[in-house]
């Protein structure tokens, strides 16, 4: 069963948040602000806050960018995760990507369920690995970013949590490159 080992100290990371919006401006951003809010009262640290709108290239570029930023250990992303034209968030992350975390996705769909029932099938959240920095894309909705905050990443972002999460594994992402 999961737990918290107290026992160990909490290691804040570094955190950039990504609104994508055709409609909203940064003022307007509550999932982000409530992201941003979850993020630091847990102890991490806001390392950058942004909003784009709908543009995969965009997107992609700005994660780019945030993955070769070695202030930013995480990166997640709120919006452009739906089934319509303009949703290319997903596709922007899996561009990025070296390594997608398929469970990601599997888990925020059962937490989804819990709460929205069968319209959980309509969400594309997923995770992945790209420069030793995880990305997660999540749903616009306040809702959502609160269910995948608390539900599944204030947990795998805190290093205390047993029996593993992604905080103790982050400086072994990388450890491909330094093979000879």
């Amino acid at each position: 069963m999961s737990r918290i080992d107290e026992t160990r100290d909490f290691v804040p990371v570094r955190i950039a948040v990504l609104a994508v919006s055709d409609t909203r401006t940064l003022a307007e951003d509550r999932s982000g602000d409530l992201l941003v809010e979850r993020l630091t009262a847990a102890g991490h640290i806001l390392a950058h806050r942004a909003i784009l709108p709908d543009d995969r290239s965009r997107i992609a570029a700005q994660l780019r960018a945030w993955v070769a930023d070695p202030g930013v250990d995480v990166v997640i992303t709120t919006g452009g995760t739906g089934l319509t034209g303009r949703d290319v968030t997903v596709e922007a992350h899996r561009e990025v990507y070296e390594k997608e975390i398929e469970a990601f996705g599997t888990v925020f769909t059962m937490v989804s369920m819990q709460k929205i029932g069968t319209s959980a099938v309509q969400s594309r959240a997923t995770g992945g690995v790209a420069g030793g920095t995880y990305l997660f894309a999540l749903p616009g909705s306040t809702g959502a970013c609160r269910d995948a905050w608390d539900e599944i990443l204030q947990w795998q972002l805190d290093y205390r949590h047993r029996p593993c999460n992604f905080v103790e594994i982050m400086p072994r992402l990388e450890e491909h490159r330094r093979r000879k």
